[in-house]
């Protein structure tokens, strides 16, 4: 019973109600400031969160990491305080994970080349939230920027979630970097055709779209002379947020187009000689 196990009590001294009722007030202080310490930094998160979402000029993907660094930070400093109330010396275990940083940073050096490029993402911003871009063969719209990861939504709705390391360790495409995109199509007539009308009737029809822009000037030039037809390459630009919708419109109705112009449209054809023996 004069066994000392611990802080310098005895068995004895633990089996006391003074004990008892002691353990169960730190238990209770611990429990309070944990859960006082999540609702503040639940807290700070929403705030700068809230903050980043009100000025039009501020960065949002920013803000909403900065956010998730003051909730980790107070949640730790929650912790800390828990370990006081236990009387164990927060200094000490401090040095302690001083110590074994670098064993951690051996073991976790995956997860820790995420986080690092996390910070890269945010700080250098090669996209944002919301913005639609190809990362590592994958395409979709950024949805979250994690510490770890990076989530888009795909076309067709689908969650993506990409190792950060991945996505800064690869080649970004950011459709929606700039304000405008120029489309790029490719339409084919017959040798015959008159290529004169042909070129007017692809120009009005475009440029009959309120979509797109006369500045820069689009360009409708024949291309190419195929196997079985003359090329119009045709380049018009437009707002990035109308590109996909534009391009696929005007490939039916420049078709139409020529169609009702009298214009004809080739497609391969084979000719077979049969060569008497």
């Amino acid at each position: 019973m004069n066994t000392v196990l611990w802080d310098g009590k005895t068995i004895a001294d633990l089996l006391t109600l003074e004990f008892f009722v002691s353990a169960i007030g730190s238990v209770l202080a611990a429990l309070a400031i944990l859960f006082v310490g999540f609702l503040v930094g639940g807290w700070a998160r929403r705030r700068l969160v809230n903050l980043g979402g009100k000025y039009a000029h501020l960065d949002v993907t920013l803000f909403n990491f900065l956010g998730n660094v003051a909730r980790y930070i107070v949640i730790g400093f929650a912790f800390l305080f828990v370990l006081n109330t236990f009387g164990i010396q927060t200094t000490s275990v401090v040095a302690v994970i001083g110590a074994a940083g670098l064993a951690i940073g051996l073991a976790l050096q995956g997860t820790l080349s995420n986080v690092a490029a996390g910070v890269m993402i945010v700080f250098f911003r090669p996209f944002k939230i919301g913005d639609f871009v190809e990362v590592n063969g994958q395409m979709g719209t950024v949805k979250e920027i994690a510490l770890n990861f990076t989530e888009l939504a795909s076309i067709g709705n689908v969650q993506i979630i990409i190792p950060n390391s991945e996505v800064w360790g690869n080649t970004i495409i950011n459709y929606s970097s700039y304000d405008t995109r120029r489309a790029e199509w490719t339409f084919g007539v017959g040798y015959g055709a008159n290529l004169k009308l042909a070129e007017e009737t692809i120009r009005s029809t475009i440029m009959a779209d309120e979509r797109a822009k006369a500045d820069p000037e689009p360009f409708i030039q024949v291309n190419n002379l195929g196997d079985s037809s003359v090329d119009f390459l045709v380049r018009v630009w437009c707002d990035s947020a109308d590109y996909f919708a534009f391009q696929a419109d005007m490939k039916r109705q420049v078709k139409e187009a020529l169609d009702a112009a009298g214009v004809d449209i080739p497609f391969p054809t084979r000719t077979v000689v049969q060569v008497q023996g």
